[in-house]
């Protein structure tokens, strides 16, 4: 402010309170405000009469699955396959060209079927030979005997010497040894004929075609161009189940005990078995020991060098219909009595369900619930009595 100019007079400013208020003439909201209040508590007692912020109950889980009655019994499980125990790579003896081949993969043949041969010609000509041979000999030994017989009798009438005897009677006897000589040589060819028929050792299924006709067939395959084995086949009836068993646990296993084998292939099929053999040696590098577990039934599924898993068995399984059909179980500790009916405890996100169940059967630590839940429920295990439906938990 500069020095000449007059101050403002401020006296006059005054409030005016004969003015009305803002607030003045709006209704008071205090019984709204009451009743949301009384609505807010009512929730709060609520929330913690329902345990909402209550802490959760800690509890184990276990899951409701579709197992089999022989599983309660089984005491080891081992992996292994399917092996042939007589199984042969059929060769010929012979050297030749494939010529015929009447069997393919799959094909079941009997023992001594001709199932291939090799060109015979040669050996046809040399059995024909041979057998001409046999003939020569034979009339050389008739006249070498006749003769001998007319020297003897000359020599009786003294009208021959005992040198000429002699030489008639050696001259018969190799004659003889001719016949024998040729005989051996006719058998010789006859083999040398049934080399190059390739026949079936066996009862048995072909499994693999090795060679093709035209194809060199030589014993051992001494030609890298030759093929040694026709055929490979197998008697489906040696078909047996090669587990490895661990070290520390081949004591549980003995020979006849009753076993359950499942094939990879079909998880669905149980075939009976029981231990044919322990090899009496283990395997150094895996700690195992070889077990061969036959079967006691199967069908045409099974195939040699298809995987499986063996159940060696505590107990002879059951022979029923229903003992190869899964049965829906549970642990039997997740199964209470409440108010005279058998219960469990569903396990819904972070709560439980009382479900009354019925049940069947028992299978070891494990119980047949033929009503209330389904395959992958959970449930709790060994339920305390103050759990109740809808308490909040935390699945240890």
């Amino acid at each position: 402010m500069t020095t000449g100019e007059t101050k403002p007079d401020l006296s006059s400013l005054r409030i005016d309170r004969s003015l009305p208020s803002h607030n003045e003439g709006k209704p008071k909201n205090w019984k709204l405000f009451a009743g949301i209040a009384a609505v807010f508590l009512a929730a709060v007692i609520y929330v913690f009469a329902s345990g909402t912020f209550s802490s959760p109950v800690e509890v184990d889980a276990v899951t409701v699955a579709m197992t089999y009655p022989s599983e309660a019994n089984a005491q080891l499980t081992a992996s292994g396959y399917v092996v042939a125990q007589q199984k042969a790579s059929i060769a010929s003896k012979a050297t030749g060209r494939l010529v015929y081949l009447g069997v393919e993969e799959g094909d079941v043949v009997k023992k001594g079927e001709i199932i291939a041969r090799i060109e015979e010609e040669d050996v046809q000509a040399a059995l024909a030979r041979t057998m001409a041979d046999l003939q020569v000999a034979s009339a050389d030994s008739l006249d070498a005997l006749q003769s001998f017989e007319r020297e003897k009798t000359l020599f009786a009438s003294g009208l021959t010497s005992q040198a000429a005897l002699d030489a008639a009677q050696a001259r018969s006897w190799r004659t003889q040894a001719a016949i024998g000589s040729a005989r051996a040589a006719v058998n010789e060819a006859r083999v040398a004929l049934e080399n190059t028929r390739i026949r079936a050792p066996f009862n048995g299924t072909v499994l693999t075609k090795d060679a093709d006709v035209g194809e060199i067939v030589a014993p051992f395959g001494s030609s890298v161009n030759s093929r040694s084995a026709v055929v490979t086949m197998a008697d489906m009836s040696s078909l047996e189940v090669e587990a490895d068993v661990s070290e520390s646990n081949i004591t549980r296993v003995s020979p006849g005990q009753y076993c359950e084998i499942v094939l990879d292939a079909y998880p669905e099929v149980r075939y009976p078995g029981y231990v044919h053999k322990i090899v009496p040696t283990a395997d150094r590098a895996k700690a195992t020991v070889l077990t061969k577990v036959r079967f006691q039934k199967r069908d045409e599924r099974v195939l040699p060098e298809m995987s499986a898993k063996v159940s060696f068995l505590s107990e002879k399984p059951d022979s029923t219909e229903g003992s190869s059909t899964p049965r829906l179980t549970v642990n039997s500790a997740a199964v209470v009595k409440r108010d005279e009916a058998e219960v469990v405890f569903l396990i819904n996100a972070d709560i439980v369900r009382q479900v009354t169940v019925r049940t069947g059967d028992r299978f070891g630590d494990r119980i047949e619930i033929r009503e209330g839940l389904a395959a992958g429920d959970q449930v709790v295990s060994r339920p305390n009595p103050e759990l109740t439906d809808g308490t909040k938990i935390r699945v240890r």
